[in-house]
């Protein structure tokens, strides 16, 4: 994906609207957690390394499980 000029920094990443919308589009309607080759294709289409695409999803994760009052992190919740 070409960058429009218009880069917002999101969890310390420079990245284009065009890279958020489709990273989010991801997210909320293929898979909070995708697999590695889904991971793959994503970081494909928004021209982002496999790295920063696993790191991005983490990230929007931990927001995610915030703001649902969960821990930040899967499987901490303590009884």
């Amino acid at each position: 994906m070409s960058a429009s000029g218009n880069e917002v920094a999101m969890f310390g990443m420079c990245l284009a609207e065009d890279q958020i919308r489709v990273l989010e589009e991801n997210f909320t309607k293929v898979s909070k957690h995708p697999d590695f080759t889904t991971l793959m294709l994503i970081a494909a289409e928004c021209g982002l390394s496999e790295e920063d695409t696993a790191k991005w999803f983490r990230m929007r994760n931990a927001q995610w499980r915030k703001a649902e009052g969960l821990p930040a992190e899967l499987g901490s919740v303590k009884d």
